[in-house]
């Protein structure tokens, strides 16, 4: 999330609470129940990530930059990295790559990775131009390794390569992000990226004007998807599995589900569903057939709005979209 955004946001709750939820009559309804709780009364989580060589899950906290493990069978997380740790302060975006490497973005700086063997920082990349207004939000993975990150505030999306990866790391553990697709004539509010797992596009989402976009991977173009049967205004993480775009809508409190064609430059969307106990879903993995999505509370004197959030915070399990 980005400030100026947050107050865009806020201006439309009204609106927001006019939202029904957008399901044919023969669908099977959704359950939504509780998946993993997070310790801590402050907690606020923003990211999550799956790793693909086991069943561990990650989950991180806007509020400190704790970062959680989930497992199956263990209901309560436990403390994977703390807060504070490596001079981190806060942890949006979440990804684990195929070498174990899990990649944590930091709003303020950019984005660091970790060994989840050893929990070892192995190098850290930041924005350019630090003293610019900047907010480092999601990051999406191509089966190359090659990392892409949005920044909501600049409307870009940087790209780190395995070889400026190895680059850092052998040299002082440090890198600068560098820009690949400028979008700030298309875009105000980048959030959710997501790769295709062909690895020949991306798709990233404003969340203020729900359009989607697809980054080519193979040149610097970035075009609008065109969008059938609805938009995706205050789109959130992306989850994209063959043909399939999920997506977290997170002021309103609903996913939806949309059908890709033409290569990812089209998107029909099939489903809509809106649920008060997503509780501002900020982001979702799918696993083992069901959708983990966060509960990040943000409206519940979090960033978006006064209140008191509901202890603990978790994770949900959505079975049925």
């Amino acid at each position: 999330m980005v400030p100026a955004v947050l107050r865009t946001l806020a201006a439309a709750t009204a609106a927001v609470a006019a939202l029904t939820t957008a399901t044919p009559a023969s669908a099977t309804t959704p359950t939504v129940t509780t998946a993993y709780e997070l310790p801590g009364d402050r907690v606020y989580p923003e990211g999550i990530a799956a790793d693909p060589r086991s069943d561990d899950v990650y989950a991180a906290s806007w509020q400190d930059g704790t970062v959680y493990r989930m497992a199956p069978g263990h209901r309560v997380a436990e403390r994977f990295l703390p807060a504070g740790a490596d001079g981190r302060h806060t942890a949006n975006g979440l990804k684990v790559d195929r070498a174990g490497r899990l990649w944590v973005t930091d709003s303020t700086t950019g984005v660091a990775v970790y060994d989840t063997r050893t929990r070892r920082l192995l190098a850290r990349f930041d924005v350019p131009e630090p003293d610019r207004a900047t907010f480092v939000n999601d990051v999406a993975l191509t089966p190359d390794g090659t990392a892409y990150l949005t920044d909501s505030t600049r409307a870009v999306v940087y790209r780190v390569t395995p070889a400026q990866l190895a680059h850092a790391r052998t040299h002082g553990g440090r890198g600068t992000l560098t820009p690949r697709y400028d979008l700030g004539g298309e875009a105000t509010a980048l959030n959710g990226i997501a790769a295709a797992p062909s690895g020949r596009y991306l798709l990233t989402v404003d969340m203020e004007s729900g359009a989607l976009f697809r980054l080519d991977a193979a040149s610097d173009t970035a075009r609008p998807v065109t969008l059938r049967g609805g938009d995706l205004r205050q789109g959130d993480g992306l989850e994209l599995r063959g043909r399939t775009l999920w997506a977290v809508h997170n002021r309103a409190h609903a996913l939806s589900r949309w059908h890709l064609g033409d290569d990812g430059r089209t998107a029909r969307q099939e489903r809509r569903i809106t649920d008060r106990r997503l509780a501002l879903p900020t982001t979702l993995v799918r696993e083992r057939g069901e959708l983990l999505v966060v509960r990040s509370q943000f409206d519940k004197g979090g960033p978006m709005g006064p209140g008191t959030p509901e202890t603990p915070f978790s994770v949900a399990a959505v079975k049925g979209l």
